[in-house]
């Protein structure tokens, strides 16, 4: 039983031993990345962007909210089949803001990830310089709530904005 505990004791020293020999650091790259002056004109040309078509849908929503008053108001005059193409056109357009709505939806999003990839890219490489010069062997992003506690002398985005250039 001594030969066990005495085991069991050198095992956590040496467990400690090693886990003290490596360093640790973290980031909050939700920080980091608003400090970028990068994402802010990316984020001004995705709102212009996405702006284009929320145009397009007003219009479009106003012309569907005309279609529809109209045939509301013209309704008792109509006959069956004039009823029949009305609704048929309605459904249609209806059809379209919802196909233009999700495209739009779709190309605003690919705008996005193709503005915000070289960007990301370049805080990425920051981040992993700063951890090979100053000898980090794990850097924690804080921002992904994984991290509950850490010593403030070991977050690294001071160090990941002078490398960018960033004060």
């Amino acid at each position: 039983m001594k030969k066990f505990l005495l085991f069991l004791a050198c095992g956590l020293l040496i467990g400690n031993v090693v886990f003290a020999q490596a360093k640790i650091g973290y980031i909050d790259s939700r920080e980091l990345l608003k400090a970028m002056p990068e994402i802010t004109k990316a984020n001004t040309d995705v709102e212009a962007y996405a702006k284009t078509f929320q145009d397009q849908l007003q219009t479009m929503g106003k012309e569907y909210e005309g279609k529809v008053q109209a045939f509301q108001k013209d309704e008792k005059t109509m006959t069956e089949a004039i009823k029949e193409v009305k609704v048929k056109e309605i459904q249609d357009l209806q059809a379209r803001i919802e196909s233009f709505n999700q495209s739009a939806t779709e190309k605003v999003d690919k705008k996005k990830q193709d503005l915000y990839a070289p960007i990301l890219e370049k805080a990425d490489k920051a981040i992993k310089d700063v951890a090979k010069e100053k000898a980090y062997d794990y850097v924690f992003d804080a921002s992904a709530g994984g991290l509950l506690h850490a010593n403030e002398k070991e977050n690294i985005l001071t160090a990941v904005k002078a490398k960018l250039g960033i004060k």
